[in-house]
């Protein structure tokens, strides 16, 4: 049992949209990612997800609307709701994540960027 610090965790990788472990709690894990552009519209039909930024702005795209998520602000995305993360301006966001230990990364869809297993740090 040791404190995690998130600040150090984010410079131990670089690549967009490539999340990693760095906690279990439960049967949920706890996921640091940086994100960078547009993400793939998908869903999680079994699983709720949290979404904290911690550096950036992060913008949830529903179908239906848009969420704009600020630094030090989170964002629960309910099972079953069809999202689409995404950044502006170039700018790389660092996210905080909440989940399952078994959601899938791009939930019902197979994507170039789907990942199965996420990298410990």
């Amino acid at each position: 049992m040791k404190a995690v610090n998130i600040q150090e965790k984010f410079t131990k990788f670089s690549k967009n949209w490539h999340p990693h472990q760095v906690a279990i709690v439960d049967d949920m894990q706890v996921i640091l990612a940086k994100l960078k552009g547009e993400f793939v519209w998908h869903s999680h039909d079994d699983e709720d997800e949290l979404f904290q930024v911690i550096k950036g702005t992060l913008y949830m795209q529903f179908r239906d609307r848009t969420e704009v998520v600020n630094e030090g602000e989170f964002i629960v995305v309910p099972k079953g709701i069809e999202h689409n993360p995404q950044t502006k301006n170039d700018e790389e966001v660092h996210v905080l994540l909440f989940e399952k230990l078994k959601t899938a990364h791009t939930g019902n869809v197979e994507h170039p960027l789907t990942q199965t297993e996420y990298p410990k740090i």
